[in-house]
């Protein structure tokens, strides 16, 4: 890859993470027509070499980006590292990675028996969580429907410990037996494993304590799924 690809995957990436996913609202932020930003994003007008170095530090300073925003991550001509043969290449990542988007990072705010719910940004823990793009399209998953939630309390251990991260699709709330859900239950955020038996739907911890943590009764409106559970990250091994 080479500087000029690497700049528009860049700019790209910011493109969908920050603004949406359309140039209109990166141009009406950066005071750039949408048919020039369309111009150094192309890869064949001027053969592909229309993001210039003067353009890129030109689109940081506008945009009040830090400097050399859209170069972070490149390697130079003549720098490629050398690798063993059969060894694949290992290639850094941080959350401004092109690939990566950005998942919100979210509180939610709930009451018993309404099936909406508001969010609130978890600003304390970074606002947001970084996963690959290859992943949600492989599993066509949307952006706007997922939610990244901490999980709370002792309940899920051991697949789930409190402080861990799980990605949640909004868009699936379609009851499955054993699969995980993060669920309004009276009025409070939970996150269970679903369960069928005896013909109805139970509340399950992954816990084997079953006296601290009893399965329990998800009917009507007390119990509402938020969404499926389709990623987690954790630092317990």
């Amino acid at each position: 890859m080479n500087i000029y690809q690497h700049r528009r995957e860049r700019l790209t990436s910011l493109i969908r993470e920050q603004y949406a996913g359309t140039r209109k609202a990166l141009a009406e932020a950066c005071g750039w027509s949408e048919a020039r930003l369309s111009q150094i994003l192309s890869a064949t007008y001027r053969e592909g070499r229309a993001f210039s170095e003067k353009i890129a530090r030109k689109l940081e300073g506008d945009l009040s980006l830090p400097a050399m925003f859209f170069d972070h991550g490149a390697i130079a001509p003549g720098e490629e590292p050398a690798m063993a043969p059969n060894f694949l290449r290992v290639r850094a990542i941080d959350a401004h990675s092109p690939g990566i988007v950005q998942i919100r990072r979210v509180r939610l705010r709930l009451s018993a028996g309404i099936v909406g719910f508001a969010v609130e940004p978890d600003e304390e823990a970074g606002g947001s969580f970084g996963v690959e793009i290859d992943w949600m399209t492989r599993n066509r998953y949307k952006w706007e429907d997922l939610l990244a939630l901490e999980v709370t309390g002792e309940s899920m251990e051991p697949r789930l410990y409190k402080g861990d991260l799980v990605v949640v699709n909004t868009a699936d709330k379609t009851p499955a037996d054993g699969q995980v859900f993060a669920v309004n239950y009276e009025g409070e955020t939970v996150v269970k494993r679903l369960t069928r038996d005896a013909g109805h739907w139970w509340l399950t911890s992954d816990n084997p304590d079953q006296r601290r943590f009893p399965r329990k009764l998800c009917d009507g409106v007390t119990c509402l799924l938020i969404g499926r559970v389709v990623l987690k990250k954790s630092e317990n091994i």
